[in-house]
């Protein structure tokens, strides 16, 4: 029998045919229902027919409730929307509205984008529904809201006293956000009227307190949890229509080096990369290639490869398993766990030293270590000296403090190389190499405790001064004579620095690491996809301390 039609009895037995069932149809929209189904969902919002708009989409009762949000929490009306040149299913579109409250009106524009997608169960097509639809900024959950803003807004100042905006510095934007819903009342501004996104578990109204929200780093291949600070996303100014007062807020930032971090990030894909002061902790730049998008440089969850052998290190030599001269092997293979693991290019030094392996980056060198280990050395490690995973740091905005879990077998003999569980992001990395430089764990900050009376993370323990010699002198070799010659040539006596490269599932090529001191300078940054890091990353960090002097 065939699928498009079926006999159907009218009950009297004599088995003619009645009507015909047409088939249901399938496969992608055409054009024409893609032109016709967006017409007709923009048409019925913009007239205000949110009943017929939500019955347009395919998840009618989340649309209903996001289309009445949209008017009556937004006070978005007189709305226009105009389709633009279709690609495939997707339609962008412009939408323009005005924005009133007590009396005073003024327009918004933006561009949006909807899908057209075919239902399964009946063929009828449909506007595929999601918050961003509505508003590009929209995740689940969130709200647009027009009212009087919770946190008055900030004048955020470099630490010469100039005006930090992100018009001048775009990476500054979401920390800008998120600096002004922690501090805008503590600065003593006045708040105004505002259109803003209330993220989810927000109250909106007037407080506009909301409670943490999970944000992933996408695409990172991390597979690692941020910590608490990091799964916070600050809500975030569309229109104001009536200006409050600023509150001024004196940062750590820099103006000189958060303008070279902008401008060499920029030149690059996906990287990003911090400067801080290993004398105090203090964050004086901080910046990413995408500066609207995730922040990496401070919540990222990343693999980061060799340059966690600095905390391996400093390991080893406190537990007396390696000496900055003495004999260390560096086999082209060392099995641990099940694994295999190898150095790049398969190389191998015959009776070097544990200098020359740290320089070169020898992988073997540090998992041929893994037999002498607990699984939780490099865990404690991190966690009691470099003040690493403890989640607890508190720098003035949400951030990711790293993780190092406790690991076993195979995973753990990873880890001692930076993959395996291991988690960081270039704010983790500065702070190691400052680690190194100062020899004391400061914690990152960009506002100063006294401002909210909190309490900076300390480390359980400081290293040795012994450690900490060994350490720098390790990181000056590698620096002269290393992986890292390339991009720290000429950058004097006093600097330092590791390399790192971290294989990632699905890349072609890994991400490249690089992390330096020079001076009172210590920055890391991590080129997502970049390769070597001496290559990629290197010559990133190499401008930044260079623009500090």
């Amino acid at each position: 029998m065939g699928a498009a039609a079926f006999a159907l009895s009218d009950g009297t037995g004599s088995g003619e045919a009645d009507t015909a069932r047409k088939p249901v149809p399938s496969g992608p929209p055409t054009s024409a229902e893609v032109r016709a189904t967006a017409r007709d969902f923009l048409t019925a919002w913009a007239d205000g027919d949110v009943a017929r708009a939500a019955a347009l989409t395919d998840d009618r009762a989340a649309a209903k409730k996001a289309l009445t949000s949209y008017r009556k929490d937004g006070r978005l009306t007189k709305v226009r929307l105009a389709p633009g040149r279709r690609s495939g299913a997707e339609v962008p579109f412009k939408a323009a509205a005005m924005v009133s409250y007590d009396g005073v009106s003024k327009p918004y524009a933006y561009a949006s984008e909807l899908t057209v997608v075919r239902r399964k169960s009946d063929g009828e097509t449909l506007v595929d529904w999601r918050p961003s639809v509505l508003h590009p900024e929209l995740r689940p959950g969130d709200r647009l809201v027009t009212g009087e803003a919770g946190d008055p807004p900030i004048k955020a100042v470099d630490r010469e006293g100039a005006e930090l905006t992100a018009a001048k510095y775009p990476s500054l934007g979401a920390v800008l956000d998120s600096l002004r819903e922690k501090y805008g009342k503590k600065a003593g501004g006045t708040a105004g009227v505002e259109l803003r996104v209330v993220r989810a578990g927000g109250k909106g109204g007037a407080d506009g307190e909301k409670s943490a929200k999970a944000h992933g780093d996408a695409g990172s291949g991390a597979g690692g949890k941020s910590g608490k600070d990091a799964e916070s996303v600050p809500d975030k100014t569309l229109l104001t229509i009536a200006p409050g007062t600023p509150g001024t807020l004196k940062t750590t930032f820099s103006g000189s080096l958060q303008a070279a971090a902008e401008r060499e990030t920029a030149k690059r894909k996906q990287a990003s990369v911090v400067v801080v002061k290993p004398s105090t902790g203090e964050i004086l730049a901080a910046a990413n290639s995408d500066p609207t998008g995730f922040n990496t440089a401070f919540q990222g969850s990343l693999a980061p490869g060799s340059t966690m052998k600095v905390v391996t290190s400093s390991m080893l030599l406190e537990k007396k398993l390696a000496g900055v001269d003495k004999k260390h092997p560096c086999p082209k293979y060392s099995t641990y766990g099940g694994w295999k693991f190898q150095n790049d290019d398969k190389f191998q030094i015959k009776g070097g030293t544990f200098r020359a392996s740290f320089a070169r980056s020898c992988n073997t060198a540090f998992v041929s270590q893994a037999k002498k280990l607990g699984n939780d050395s490099l865990t404690r490690q991190a966690q009691e000296v470099f003040g690493l995973g403890r989640n607890n740091w508190s720098i003035g905005v949400p951030s990711f403090d790293g993780a190092v879990p406790v690991q076993a077998d195979a995973q753990m003999a990873a880890s001692l190389i930076g993959q395996g569980g291991v988690r960081m992001n270039p704010l983790n990395m500065a702070s190691v190499a400052a680690t190194v430089k100062s020899g004391t764990f400061r914690q990152p900050y960009l506002v100063a405790p006294g401002v909210d009376d909190r309490t900076l993370a300390t480390a359980p323990r400081k290293m040795s001064g012994a450690t900490a010699a060994a350490l720098r002198d390790l990181m000056h070799h590698t620096a002269v004579a290393g992986t890292a010659s390339g991009p720290m040539r000429g950058l004097g006596s006093d600097a330092g620095a590791k390399t790192g490269s971290a294989e990632v599932d699905g890349q072609k090529k890994p991400n490249g690491w690089f992390t330096a001191y020079r001076g009172d300078l210590a920055s890391a940054a991590v080129v997502r996809e970049g390769g070597h890091g001496g290559e990629s990353a290197g010559p990133l960090v190499r401008a930044m301390l260079l623009a500090g002097e």
